[in-house]
Order: C-alpha cells, then structure tokens, then sequence
C-alpha cells in the first residue's frame, strides 16, 4: 500500500515545499517595499497575525491541489463520455490563444458565481468567513483561506472549463491552458488584496485591482460587492460593482471574529452553532 513516506511521496511533498517557500521569499521581496512605500493603511510587517498568514499561505499551497485533481479528471472524463461530441471536436480544434481566452472567460463567470454563494449560503460562508475574517488586507491575505471554501470555488470556475473541452488534464496542451489559468489567478489574487494604494484609471473597469477588492473586504462600507476575481465586468453585468473613485475602506473584517489560532479556524466551520445563529442563517436563507 503506497504511503506518504514512500520516498516518492515525500520528495514530492519536499519539491512542494520547497518551490512555495521560493515563492513566498518572491512575494515579500515584490510586495513588502511596495506596501511600506505605498500602503493604504499602515501596518506593522511581524505582527502576531504574521505566523498565521504564513500557516495559511502553505496550507492552501498544498491541500486544495491535492483535492482539486480527483473530481476534475472525473470532471474532463465525464465531460468526453456525455457532451455532444461537435461541441468538444469544436474546443479541441480552437487555437490554443482562443482557447485560453475561452477558458478565461468562462472560468471567470464561475468563480463569480462560486464566490458569490459562499457569501449567500450560510453553510459556505462559515468557510469563507475565514478568509475575510483578517482586520488588516495585505498580499499574503490572499492565501488565507479554509481548503474547503478554495476547492468550492475553484471547482465552480474550472468544472465549466473541463466540461467544455476548453481545458482538461488529458491532453498535456488542454493541461497546459489549466495550469497557466490558475497560476494567474493566484498571482493575481495577491495583488488585488496587497496594501498598495494605487489607482489604475480606465483599467479599473477592465481587470480587479487592490482598490476593487479592498472594497470587497470591507467591514463598516457596503457589504458583498465586487466579487470578481479578474474581470470587474462581472459585477458591473450581476449589479454588484463598487468602486469609488477617492475613497478607500476605513476597516476590514467581519461582525464576529473567528477563534486567534489557523488549527481553531480550520476546525470552526464543524462546529454546531448556538440555535440563535441557525435561527438566523434559516431568515437569511428565507429572506
């Protein structure tokens, strides 16, 4: 029976770390000069919080891949078995940039659409809560996030795009355009949560910024907008867009903080809550 310390198994599991911990010394070198010299809010670099982000940061580095690639190769086999097959001779015969551009378009819409329900449906937002529970957005908030809640809305972007033919791990060009769409995401996600005051213009309504998703994060200022991960148009089509020109969130976080520790956090969302909170999700859900 194979096992994690089969040697195999373990300079996978080394090489993982290794390549997260050369991106992590990456990111800080990018991000904390800029966030020092540009910050939105001031914020103190090794605050108590920092041990935590960085927990999170491996964790989400190395847990939802390894529970992404079983329903997705299902997700593409499936999808070779029951789609019509001019709809799959279609996608496979695209250019590999229309592919990708497809693959991007329609990722987009899911993820929207994953995110936005994580926010919506009680049962997800207990996940999700992890992620906006933080009183400070800087880059490496972008990696706080319960597995579940990251494979929820992965799958909700990338099931589509397999299902489609537009990507899919059985071919190494259909894998290709995978891996190159959830590298952008990624990356993109630690800057769109970085403490970086910029202001894009025009390009705002194009692609999320730090402006746009800060906004997202926002405790006292309107609540659930801007859920696109890339492309704002999303939220402007869905009515969900918001984006002040001058102005900036005044703080960050959520009504009830969640437990200190990452290990209180992973386990919260399995907790039963009190009957006053089910109450309450039930009239949220109803109305």
């Amino acid at each position: 029976m194979p096992s994690f310390l089969d040697l195999p198994h373990l300079i996978a599991f080394l090489r993982s770390l290794l390549w997260l911990s050369t991106w992590l010394v990456l990111l800080a070198v990018i991000f904390l000069p800029l966030e020092w010299l540009f910050a939105v809010h001031p914020r103190r670099v090794f605050s108590r919080k920092l041990a935590g982000d960085i927990g999170f940061y491996f964790i989400s580095g190395l847990v939802p891949a390894l529970l992404l690639a079983p329903p997705l190769t299902l997700a593409a086999m499936g999808a070779h078995a029951l789609m019509p097959w001019r709809v799959l001779h279609f996608t496979a015969t695209m250019p590999i940039w229309a592919r990708a551009l497809g693959a991007l378009l329609v990722s987009e819409i899911g993820f929207y659409w994953g995110h936005r329900w994580a926010h919506q449906i009680p049962l997800l937002w207990k996940f999700h809560a992890v992620h906006h529970d933080p009183r400070e957005v800087y880059f490496l908030v972008s990696a706080r996030a319960h597995p579940v809640d990251s494979v929820f809305i992965r799958l909700c972007g990338l099931v589509p795009v397999y299902v489609l033919g537009l990507a899919t791990p059985l071919t190494a060009e259909g894998g290709a355009v995978s891996a190159v769409l959830v590298l952008l995401f990624i990356v993109w996600g630690f800057l769109i949560h970085a403490n970086i005051r910029w202001r894009f213009g025009p390009l705002e309504w194009l692609v999320s910024t730090p402006a746009f998703h800060h906004w997202h994060h926002t405790l006292s200022g309107p609540r659930d907008r801007n859920f696109a991960s890339l492309l704002p148009v999303m939220d402007w089509v869905f009515g969900t867009f918001h984006l002040p020109r001058r102005e900036w969130p005044k703080d960050y976080g959520i009504d009830t903080p969640l437990p200190g520790s990452v290990a209180a956090q992973l386990a919260h969302p399995f907790r039963p809550e009190p009957e006053a909170a089910q109450e309450e999700s039930k009239k949220a859900v109803l109305f």
